[in-house]
């Protein structure tokens, strides 16, 4: 299981770039003008893990499998586009089919770079999107709450309950605050999430600056990651075009390039620690002579979760979970040195996944 992002923003901040970065491919035309991406474009990309080869190598894997991450490059937004202007039906359509939204926020000046409104402002750029998704959220409320009140009328619970979201979701709207602001009880968390609200998705703010401010950002940043705090949304300082040159160069070259922009590590690093913390995320592992392997499992997932990540079947069948931590299984040499010094641990359905695990799990044909 990995998690599916919509990179989204307006025409010309380098949300296509981005995406050519990431995936390591050509398949969103970075052009300089609107819409040059229509369709959504989706890519692929291994989750970082350095835990992985060391893994591996103890397992004598013949195959080393990241986890996956999912990005898809949605169409620019414009003005309206809640009304259907420019793309707007089908933005906001893609956007419904993510789990989480990357805004990419132009934090660099350019001229040779077109804006779309003809300034440098990524909070009025952010609040340009927001506005739009706010609107098509304000009117989908308006349209649920006409829908159930026939059976509110009636006194059914479960209508009850979604009137209540409805009308606490509605109040932030009209205020001019994302869905995501308000707060939800524990047990109206799955009926929170039926709505599915736009605004309502977690939001990574991705601050596209300019090669030399990709170190330290810059007063646009700074700004971005207050608004992102102020919104419960998360924000990260990533130059397009320092992942762009990234993604052409073989380690080495890369490792020296990294240095060079006084860079610890990739943009793509930090976007996938900010995107894992945002959704609640985290790693387990499976190794054996074949594969080691990373999976990606919500934070509380129990041990018969994690092993339906693996196999639908291993759920339906499953026994048990043999679990160790990543920690130890490197400290005692894998499995057998764990098993013999009493720390590889059988557990059962109702365990709960911690980071880093190494499970084997065991389950009935």
């Amino acid at each position: 299981m990995g998690f599916r992002t919509g990179i989204v923003g307006l025409p010309n901040v380098g949300k296509s770039t981005l995406f050519n970065a990431l995936t390591r491919t050509a398949a969103a035309q970075a052009a300089n003008f609107p819409f040059c991406t229509i369709q959504p474009n989706v890519g692929e990309v291994a989750v970082p893990d350095d835990r992985l080869p060391r893994l591996a190598e103890i397992a004598r894997s013949r195959d080393v499998l990241p986890a996956r991450m999912t990005f898809v490059d949605i169409a620019g937004l414009v003005k309206g586009a809640s009304r259907g202007e420019g793309l707007g039906n089908q933005f906001l359509a893609s956007i419904r089919e993510v789990d989480a939204i990357a805004h990419v926020l132009r934090c660099f000046d350019d001229t040779d770079v077109t804006h779309v409104e003809g300034r440098i402002d990524p909070l009025a750029d952010s609040g340009t999107v927001d506005t739009e998704l706010m609107l098509a959220d304000l009117e989908s409320v308006e349209r649920r709450l006409q829908t159930i009140s026939r059976k509110v009328r009636g006194g059914d619970k479960e209508a009850v309950t979604q009137e209540g979201l409805l009308v606490a979701a509605r109040a932030a709207l009209e205020s001019g605050r994302p869905a995501r602001t308000v707060e939800v009880a524990d047990d109206s968390a799955s009926a929170w999430k039926m709505l599915q609200l736009l605004t309502a998705k977690p939001v990574l703010y991705v601050c596209n600056v300019s090669e030399d401010e990709a170190a330290d950002g810059n007063e646009h940043s700074a700004a971005v990651e207050r608004m992102a705090a102020d919104q419960h949304a998360a924000s990260v300082v990533i130059s397009a075009k320092i992942e762009e040159d990234l993604s052409q160069l073989e380690p080495e070259e890369a490792a020296m390039f990294l240095a060079e922009m006084r860079l610890d590590e990739p943009g793509l690093d930090r976007l996938v620690r900010a995107g894992y913390e945002l959704l609640n995320l985290q790693t387990f592992f499976t190794a054996n002579p074949n594969e080691a392997r990373a999976w990606t499992v919500r934070k509380g997932a129990y041990a018969h979760q994690a092993a339906g990540v693996v196999h639908s079947d291993f759920e339906k069948g499953f026994i048990r979970a043999e679990t160790v931590s990543f920690a130890e299984y490197v400290e005692l040499g894998g499995e057998s040195g764990a098993r013999d010094a009493g720390k590889l641990r059988a557990e059962g359905r109702n365990y709960v996944v911690r980071e880093g695990d190494v499970l084997h799990f065991l389950h009935s044909a």
